[in-house]
């Protein structure tokens, strides 16, 4: 899946988003220029919890 995360701006974002995600057990790739996340491993539900807990509330566009 993949989703916007319109609050992540800069590397220490990034990192964060990364961490939020890989911390309950998912895969992600950041491409930090379009401010998207793919993820993979778990459910969307659990991923979206995840990033609005770390502060980057997402949503999935794909």
């Amino acid at each position: 899946m993949i989703l916007s995360v319109p609050n992540m701006t800069c590397g220490h974002c990034k990192k964060a988003v990364e961490a939020a995600i890989e911390e309950v057990g998912a895969r992600a790739h950041v491409d930090l220029e379009e401010r998207e996340v793919e993820v993979s491993g778990l459910p969307e539900a659990t991923v979206l919890a995840a990033l609005k807990a770390a502060g980057y509330p997402a949503e999935r566009i794909e």
